[in-house]
């Protein structure tokens, strides 16, 4: 249901910068009286730019979410500003994504205005992007925001308010292969499954036979996947459906190498990549740039597959992200969270914005 117009302010920062960033954003009701929705997450080490652009973001995703058809854009950042509007080219290569992400988001409004306002006009959202920075909330969750009249708070639900059927993911890992086994760096490369591999992905395949409620079995284009997702498929009476937007990160120059071997070679940079999501391997991939693309294949296979239940066999990063979206949480669950090898989670996203994990790193059919 639509509530028409509202207002989105947007702040980010940097204390470096790039140094210990983050981002703030409030969406308020036309007549910018009422709190409609609030957002604001630490983002590691980022450049001001990158943590204004992620704030825009959010504000928008907010918006969204509340059902509004047009939204009016304030932020003090010129650059984001100008570029939005289409005044301004976009040439640094760590902007594009971000630009590209906040225009898809600004296509599911009817219009979308963007104006640059002052700092001292923006104080609500730089509020809430030091306090990210600050480290007062952990990254990626939703508080209460700061008493003010006729005050409204709409977060996305959880899984005890969600509305609707969701659309559940079943995600599997892919099953050994040789780089794997030597600990290497394996993205764009496309190594086949080793002897035990094809035995994991059959341990698979035995354990989800029999499944009716699995309705479609989607794989990354690459032939670890795909052949991980072929024994599944076979086990079900399915066919797989190839997704480009389920690949793994790309690591660039680093592909092939161990982490020590990476590490040694561009020893400041690798140490920056372990804490930085928005630091690209050379000639890479950064997982802000994973993130962004499963954001779309996510909104791709809620609308594919809405209300059904879908194997989907990819990598370790895009399961990691997924879960990410899913929890809501920060950057930390990239670097903390183990999946092995085969291993099955399962993550529930609801039509009303709403999600939940079911399950993490299942290896019990192995």
């Amino acid at each position: 249901m639509s509530i028409g117009r509202v207002v989105v302010e947007a702040d980010g920062g940097s204390r470096g910068n790039p140094g210990p960033a983050g981002y703030g954003a409030v969406v308020f009701d036309a007549a910018h009286e009422t709190v409609l929705a609030e957002r604001w997450e630490s983002l590691g080490v980022a450049t001001n730019n990158v943590a204004e652009y992620r704030g825009l973001i959010a504000g928008l995703s907010a918006a969204a979410e509340l059902g509004a058809s047009s939204v009016d854009v304030r932020m003090d950042s010129k650059l984001v500003i100008e570029q939005m509007s289409g005044r301004w080219k976009v040439k640094h290569p760590d902007m594009i994504p971000l630009q590209r992400s906040a225009s898809d988001l600004a296509r599911q409004f009817e219009q979308v205005e963007y104006t640059w306002i002052s700092r001292d006009q923006n104080s609500h959202a730089d509020r809430l992007a030091n306090r990210a920075m600050d480290g007062v909330v952990d990254a990626g969750l939703e508080a209460e925001p700061e008493p003010r009249a006729k005050q409204a708070t709409r977060p996305a639900p959880g899984w005890m308010e969600t509305q609707g059927a969701p659309t559940r993911m079943l995600l599997l890992r892919h099953a050994q292969t040789a780089l794997s086994v030597e600990r290497r760096y394996s993205g764009r490369g496309n190594p086949s499954l080793t002897d035990f591999g094809r035995a994991q992905a059959d341990g698979v395949a035995k354990r989800l036979a029999g499944q009716e409620e699995i309705t479609a079995v989607v794989s990354s284009p690459l032939d670890r996947a795909r052949q991980t997702a072929a024994a599944a498929a076979a086990a079900l009476g399915l066919s797989v459906t190839v997704v480009d937007g389920l690949t793994e990160t790309d690591f660039g120059e680093w592909e092939g190498l161990t982490f020590r071997e990476a590490a040694d070679r561009d020893p400041e940079l690798h140490r920056r990549w372990l804490s930085d999501t928005s630091v690209r391997p050379p000639s890479g991939e950064s997982f802000d740039d994973v993130r962004e693309r499963m954001v779309r294949v996510r909104e791709d296979l809620t609308v594919s597959y809405g209300g059904a239940t879908i194997l989907v066999v990819t990598h370790v990063t895009p399961i990691k992200t997924l879960i990410q979206l899913a929890l809501d949480a920060g950057p930390a669950l990239l670097y903390r969270l183990h999946l092995d090898l085969a291993s099955l989670s399962i993550a529930d996203f609801y039509p009303d914005g709403g999600s939940s994990v079911r399950l993490v790193n299942d290896t019990s059919h192995l």
